[in-house]
């Protein structure tokens, strides 16, 4: 039997990466493994020379792996939009989020803080720095592990609000999401595919990342928090 082709990705599209993956089984026969990740260790991994057919991740980290040789450059595509969003425990009382001052307040008010490995948490890092209020918060933020959601955090009661992509956060349970967060905290993130340099099946990969590129995903993808690059 044909060995399943190898998708390796970040925790932010995991369900959807999932998904499509069995449409493409039913579709074309061809069997999928999706391992996904924190996007750091993906990232260590493919710069080991461990062989995926497809790689996905964060397009600056793509293009990096690219540059690098360890991904076909020529097969890079961009596949999805992703923003952050902001969630607190279910039940907890919501604080507005909807303005810059507002998530400022929130944030200061909070007795702990949730952030994330990823792009989006080193985004508010600078966010707090440039509002001023890291020596305020410096002991109430909690950076969730590699591979963990930050809503698991949240979730157990660690951190009282949290901030990750909404894809990461819009299929949990025991939170509630509070919508996305304004500018200048917001960042939108594309998540970019490409075939993996050490696949023996290169011509199949491109196949496989075509399909997941489609534009018949935007509802899919929009149904994951996620919008079509």
């Amino acid at each position: 039997m044909t060995r399943a082709l190898t998708i390796i990705s970040s925790m932010a599209t995991r369900l959807l990466l999932a998904e499509q993956a069995g449409v493409y089984r039913l579709r074309r026969g061809v069997a999928v493994d999706l391992e996904a990740v924190g996007g750091v260790d993906a990232a260590k991994r493919v710069e080991a020379g461990e062989a995926f057919d497809v790689v996905v991740l964060a397009d600056n980290v793509i293009s990096r792996l690219a540059e690098a040789g360890h991904l076909v450059r020529a097969t890079v595509l961009p596949l999805v939009r992703s923003e952050v969003a902001a969630a607190v425990r279910e039940g907890a009382p919501r604080p507005a989020i909807d303005s810059e001052s507002a998530l400022r307040s929130a944030v200061l008010s909070a007795k702990s803080v949730g952030y994330s490995t990823g792009p989006s948490g080193q985004h508010l890092l600078k966010v707090f720095e440039h509002w001023g209020v890291m020596p305020q918060i410096a002991d109430r933020i909690v950076q969730a592990p590699p591979g963990v959601p930050v809503g698991k955090l949240i979730a157990e009661g660690q951190v009282d609000i949290g901030f990750q992509q909404l894809s990461e956060l819009i299929s949990l349970k025991g939170i509630d999401v509070l919508g996305l967060v304004p500018p200048p905290a917001q960042i939108t993130t594309v998540f970019s595919g490409a075939v993996g340099a050490h696949s023996t099946r290169a011509d199949e990969a491109a196949e496989l990342l075509s399909f997941l590129a489609q534009s018949e995903h935007t509802e899919l993808q929009r149904r994951h928090g996620m919008d079509h690059a």
